[in-house]
């Protein structure tokens, strides 16, 4: 039977697409696709376009830093941009429950054009639906987006390749990493997982707690001219914690972090640590994890560090030679290894 924790990003959820999914749906190796379906990348690269899909079913609709629909736009622009890509256009899909507010919906609708218009995409297309009352909670969102490989990438790549041999990759691939990569958080994490248990339980903290929901195309655009950067993703559901396996496990390397250099909000911190939470495997909708090579990772730290997106980036650690650990350095001298999780401990983040 389906569970919640099938749909929460973790291993539960990978193994279902892996055994299920990908078993049951026909792939044609001689297409010639850039980056297909198996890779299990943030998006598909089909002769140039990049190519992604997102379904959103956050609970609560509204919360504290966002919606529905800021988090829609936010989300297909930014797999679009972890791979390289630069978004031009998205659909927009509404699957609306009957009896469901129009005011709602027209406040939706008015973080859905104000996102797109931040990221400099367009909602080109899309499809309405209403369903009888109590076969959704309220609404749902698919998006759909489309991209052409960002101008800064082959310069981006033409640096890593003078400093790192054989870097001969054309996309940000999970398995681009090497031993000596840097990995660089763009800045405080779990905000988005914790504004939404805080309104979704009731939680009544000192401070409030908001979403960093943003889309990063910007961002990666610094990154990408500054060059050196290797691989990139956003860790949504399960968090840092299962986007560093999910980079161990394809690029066949370790991965060593720091616990005193990952940036965690004071409030969102004593939060976690009241309900006895990682900040590790809580979900994130407006942050990106970069893997750079070593010579180029300050300068790309400092890049990143001049948009708003990113002023509090940080180098948390690097790729190692011990294929599939995953070990963070605590804050007392020790050692812990980072296993992915099951799932995002707070589901229906997204």
């Amino acid at each position: 039977m389906i569970t919640l924790t099938h749909g929460a990003g973790g291993t539960v959820m990978q193994e279902l697409i892996k055994r299920k999914l990908l078993k049951a749906l026909r792939h044609d190796e001689t297409s010639g696709f850039e980056v297909p379906l198996e890779d299990l990348d943030d998006a598909a690269v089909v002769r140039g376009i990049v190519f992604t899909t997102d379904s959103y079913t956050v609970k609560p609709l509204f919360f504290p830093g966002g919606d529905i629909g800021s988090l829609a736009v936010a989300g297909t622009v930014n797999d679009i941009s972890m791979m390289g890509g630069t978004p031009v256009a998205l659909s927009l899909a509404l699957m609306i429950e009957e009896g469901f507010a129009i005011s709602d919906l027209e406040r939706i609708l008015q973080s859905v054009d104000s996102v797109a218009s931040k990221a400099g995409v367009q909602i080109v297309t899309g499809d309405t639906k209403v369903v009888e009352h109590s076969a959704l909670d309220g609404l749902l969102i698919n998006t759909s987006g489309i991209g052409f490989r960002s101008p800064a990438l082959e310069h981006n790549f033409e640096v890593a390749s003078r400093l790192r041999p054989l870097m001969t990759k054309k996309w940000l691939l999970d398995s681009n990493i090497r031993a000596g990569d840097k990995i660089i958080v763009s800045g405080h994490i779990a905000d988005h997982g914790m504004a939404i248990m805080s309104v979704r339980e009731g939680y009544s903290f000192k401070t409030e707690i908001v979403s960093d929901v943003a889309p990063l195309n910007g961002l990666m655009r610094k990154a990408l001219e500054i060059g050196g950067v290797v691989a990139a993703k956003d860790p949504t559901r399960g968090g840092v914690a299962n986007l560093l396996n999910e980079w161990s496990e394809k690029s066949r390397v370790g991965i060593d972090i720091s616990e005193t250099e990952i940036p965690v909000r004071p409030q969102v911190g004593a939060a976690l640590e009241l309900l006895g939470i990682d900040p590790l495997v809580v979900g994130n909708e407006g942050k990106v994890v970069l893997a750079v090579i070593p010579e180029q990772a300050n300068a790309v730290l400092e890049a990143i560090r001049s948009v708003p997106e990113g002023r509090d980036a940080a180098i948390i650690g690097e790729a190692t030679s011990r294929h599939g650990v995953v070990a963070m350095r605590t804050v007392v001298g020790g050692s812990r290894v980072i296993p992915a999780p099951a799932g995002d401990p707070v589901p229906r983040i997204c």
